[in-house]
């Protein structure tokens, strides 16, 4: 998949053809095949949403820059027959089937944020990942795992060593847990010679780090001068930095964008590469305006990844889906999945050979209107979920 770009530079959607759709998600493989004729007149029909040009609910993906992950990190794509035969992606058991979460250090200006936010993680992927049983590990200060910290030269905040953490991770995964995520508000190296990293991971053994330190909309003005003096005076190993140290306010729009890394990551553990077919929580983000524009869900390929993962029922797992009211102000929460542009024009759909990848232009600009204001109250599913929902329960 290889998209050319001219100046001025203009928004392009990748749109695959019907054929190549279906062959990602049906399969020409027998076994699957019968595998996708065994769901119901409802999951089918949702399913086949995938397939439609004007689906409200699965649309094609749309690139806004040449710095897009899609352009910039070209990738195999992984179709469901690939993800299914593969021999080294982890699968939950009755022995190993919960998702423990770690929260390393405060997530909120205090004690009662802190435990909401983590509350909101906690029944998000209960939610997402239906089926599986999601658990909360005691929190734990910076100091519990001893991982080197250094200042960023960049933009002079305080990081922390991200493959030690997940030494520490390993150690504290319980012995039934299928995987331990941590989270953390503060920035993340991998390695001396990286400037940084938000998250990473350890597949083999079921644990991943990621921060959301990046989020916060004042990250690059906050680093506190005077700590950082009295940081090149100490030992390195000297925990105390981190009391009080900068904390992204919690808001609606930074919970949204926790939510998706989340998931994301956690799918990842799973076995789901990044999404190259349709508008999807799995595509790859370079930048934090590509990550707001993923949706929630996602698409009909990656969900049967992670229905055949875990076993769930898709119409139990949208009528369990509750989205917090964060995501009310969000397009991609709108029940389209494709982006609000301005002046949008026609578009006109092209027959196209079985493989063809089709590209569009389209001008204009895409506007996100947020809410900055922290909010935990819990509100029905999301546009798109109602209309999935509603799909499922036409039989």
């Amino acid at each position: 998949m290889r998209c050319e770009w001219k100046k001025p530079v203009t928004m392009q959607t990748v749109r695959h053809s019907e054929h190549t759709l279906k062959t990602a998600l049906i399969s020409k493989n027998p076994a699957l095949v019968s595998q996708y004729e065994k769901l119901d007149a409802g999951e089918k029909r949702l399913m086949d949403e995938a397939f439609r040009p004007d689906s409200n609910l699965f649309g094609p993906i749309t690139l806004h820059s040449q710095s897009d992950w899609i352009t910039s990190h070209p990738e195999a794509p992984q179709d469901f027959a690939e993800f299914f035969n593969d021999p080294y992606r982890k699968t939950p058991s009755p022995q190993k089937h919960s998702i423990y979460i770690q929260c390393i250090g405060s997530l909120g200006n205090t004690g009662s944020i802190s435990e909401e936010y983590v509350k909101w993680f906690k029944g998000y992927c209960e939610a997402f990942f239906y089926g599986l049983t999601v658990k909360l590990l005691e929190p734990v200060p910076v100091s519990a795992t001893r991982c080197s910290f250094r200042i960023n030269d960049n933009t002079q905040n305080l990081q922390i060593h991200a493959r030690q953490i997940l030494k520490f991770l390993k150690k504290k995964k319980p012995e039934h847990a299928f995987c331990v995520v941590g989270i953390i508000t503060i920035d993340l190296y991998p390695r001396d010679s990286r400037n940084f990293v938000s998250g990473q991971a350890s597949l083999t053994d079921g644990v991943r780090i990621f921060s959301f330190a990046r989020y916060g909309s004042d990250f690059y003005i906050s680093h506190y001068e005077d700590k950082l003096k009295k940081l090149q005076k100490k030992s390195s190993r000297d925990y105390s930095v981190f009391d009080n140290y900068y904390v992204p306010e919690v808001t609606s729009v930074l919970l949204l964008q926790s939510c998706k890394t989340l998931t994301l990551e956690i799918g990842h553990i799973f076995g789901l590469q990044h999404c190259p077919w349709l508008a999807c929580l799995m595509q790859g983000s370079n930048h934090l305006e590509e990550a707001d524009q993923r949706p929630l869900d996602l698409c009909p390929i990656c969900l049967c990844k992670l229905q055949s993962a875990i076993g769930f029922h898709l119409k139990d797992r949208y009528k369990g889906t509750r989205v917090p009211a964060l995501a009310r102000e969000d397009p991609t929460c709108r029940g389209a999945t494709k982006p609000v542009h301005h002046n949008q024009k026609k578009r006109h759909s092209l027959n196209m050979e079985p493989g063809a990848v089709q590209v569009e232009h389209c001008g204009g600009h895409t506007e996100c209107v947020h809410r900055s204001t922290t909010s935990f109250e819990s509100e029905p599913v999301t546009k798109q979920q109602q209309d999935g929902g509603a799909i499922l329960s036409k039989l």
